[in-house]
Formats: C-alpha cells, structure tokens, sequence
C-alpha cells in the first residue's frame, strides 16, 4: 500500500494528542502516558527511557516541519522528565542515559547551544563513569555494574562521537566488535556478564544503534562495516516481504523503530548502492506494514499496529512514528498524495 506524504505528520498528531500529559500535572510540563487508556494517579508508573524517545521523535517533528509547535513541546517534556525523576537527571540504568543524553544532545543543538547544558555534561560524565577497563572496555548496563552490553555501549559511542570524543567513541566501537560482534551471522549480540559468559540474544536496536555510533565516527572501515552490518539486517532480520519485526507492548514495542531511525540515516553515509538499496526497501516495506495496519479511533486519531489486547502501549506508537518518519528521511517506500 503507499504511503502517503503526511503519514509522518499524522502518526506525530496522533501520538502527541492520544498521549501527551502535564508532568505531575505542572503547568509548562510535558510526559507521556504509558499506555491508552492512561493509567490513573500522577505517581504511575512512566519509562525514563520511552520518554527519551519521544523527545527523539518530537525533535524529528521540528525537524520535518518546524511551524508544528514540536520544539516547544520538546522543551517542555524535557522539563517534565527531570520533575518525574525527582529533579535530576540520572537514573541507575546507563542505556537509559545515553538515550536520554542523545535526546537532549540534539535539543541543544537544534537551540543552536555552542556549550552542551549542564543535564547533558551530568549524563555525559555518568557514561563515562561506566566506561572501564573491565571486560576489556565497554560501558556497564546498570550501576550494579555486573554486565557489560550493546544497548548501554553502542548508544554511548554515538553521544560521544556526536560530542567529539572519537577516540573514546572508537574505542567503545573496536570492543563491541572485539567481544560482540557475531561474524557467522553478521549481527550483533546483546552483552558480556560479569563471569565472561556472552548473551547471544539477538535484537533489532542493537544494530541500530551500532550502525548509528559508525556513521558518526565515520572512517573506511567503520563505513565498510556498516554497510556489511546493513546488508546483514536486511537479508537476515527482515522476513521474506522484507518487513521487520514489529514487537508488541512494553519495551519491545520500540526496538525495530530505533532500528528504523538509524538504518535512515546510515542509507547514503556508507557510499554502498546495494547497502543503500536493501536500507531503503526494507524501510519502505516495514513502513507501508506499519501503515496498513492502522486504525481510526473515535476522535479521527490513529493507532498504528502491533494490534494487542488490552492498553495500546506508547512505545509501539513511538514505534510507528519512528519507521514512518525514517522511511519518509529516506524516501522509502512510493509516497502517494493525500
């Protein structure tokens, strides 16, 4: 089915509208509810990380159309994610930070900020707090500090390549390569325990956001790689339509869409035509999936597949919103108008 040129558009006001609430109810604030229908009390429970994204995402809004009115709801949901955490900006968890670190990095630079704010120096210093010689490098999951994985390292890699510590960014690049990278498969597999044991769980954004930290290093072999690792998720994660999975509620629900943001950017980054080829239909078919499966709630707003029973989780709407605006980044797909 095409999709249609406003289909990013759509997916933002739905999300924006279904979910978006004060933070605590103080005015100036933004947060999303969890699930629709939102649960109930100002204490419920909220996803630190979900948030970050949906900051990612309003921040692709602005970029895509800057006259929505998604900067200042950006600024505002960044103000609400340090009043739900207690006013601060760290948690225990250090792929949370880095995605919330990323998030509020392209704030800055879309505010035109020549000096990072200080919530982006106190995440900043909390990655590098987790990056050790232990294990041979990488960055701990959590402050229990007993594992060692792609989802807190390759994130980590990107906000420092993005923040001009390359070196440091390629240093977290050679260990997931060195101790994670599964050449049999070409994919990434998901972290190191303490003991040295290696969980060889594969996921989607696992290999998102690695491809994400080598565009942003950049260098022939990182760009080599990259284009490898692509070609890898498009013959071997993708199915036979070459649609991507699509996971349900809970955190599953955003990793194919994180997937989807940086397999866009890394279409034209690797010079590669055939990389840029399977890049391109594999965002094109997981989008008009994404697309077709849509429903019409009684307001007129969408809600977009998975199809679950129960509360319609945030995270598959990020999820949606993600891949339509990634597939429009990359021209994917055959736009129709209206």
């Amino acid at each position: 089915m095409p999709i249609p040129d406003d289909a990013p558009a759509a997916a933002a006001h739905s999300v924006r509208h279904l979910f978006a609430r004060r933070s605590l109810r103080v005015p100036g604030t933004r947060l999303a509810a969890v699930a629709l229908p939102a649960p109930t009390g100002p204490r419920s429970h909220w996803h630190y990380w979900w948030q970050a994204h949906y900051l990612d995402c309003l921040l692709d809004e602005h970029e895509r159309d800057a006259g929505t009115g998604a900067l200042s709801e950006a600024r505002k949901l960044a103000r609400g994610i340090w009043l739900r955490n207690g006013g601060r900006w760290r948690n225990a968890y250090y792929d949370d930070m880095a995605w919330l670190a990323l998030a509020l990095q392209r704030l800055d630079a879309v505010d035109g900020r020549r000096r990072p704010r200080r919530r982006v120096r106190v995440l900043g210093n909390a990655l590098r707090s987790a990056h050790t010689p232990d294990l041979g490098g990488g960055v701990y999951w959590n402050t229990a500090r007993d594992y060692k994985n792609t989802p807190s390292t390759a994130p980590a890699a990107l906000f420092f390549a993005r923040a001009g510590e390359t070196g440091r960014a390629q240093e977290l690049l050679d260990w997931l390569r060195e101790r994670l990278f599964d050449a049999g498969n070409g994919l990434y597999l998901d972290g190191v325990k303490a003991d040295g044991r290696v969980e060889r769980s594969l996921h989607t954004y696992n290999q998102g956001t690695v491809l994400g930290a080598l565009v942003a290093v950049g260098g022939s072999d990182n760009l080599r790689h990259a284009a490898d690792l692509a070609r890898a998720v498009a013959g071997k994660v993708a199915d036979d339509d070459g649609v991507l999975p699509l996971g349900g509620a809970g955190d599953a629900g955003l990793f194919t869409g994180i997937l989807a943001r940086y397999f866009a950017q890394a279409l034209t980054a690797t010079g590669d035509p055939a990389a840029a080829a399977g890049i391109r239909a594999v965002l094109g078919a997981t989008a008009e999936a994404v697309w077709a499966g849509r429903r019409t709630d009684g307001a007129g707003l969408l809600v977009f597949p998975p199809r679950q029973d129960g509360p319609v989780s945030l995270s598959s709407q990020l999820q949606a919103w993600m891949i339509l605006e990634a597939a429009g980044r990359a021209g994917a797909g055959q736009p129709a108008a209206g």
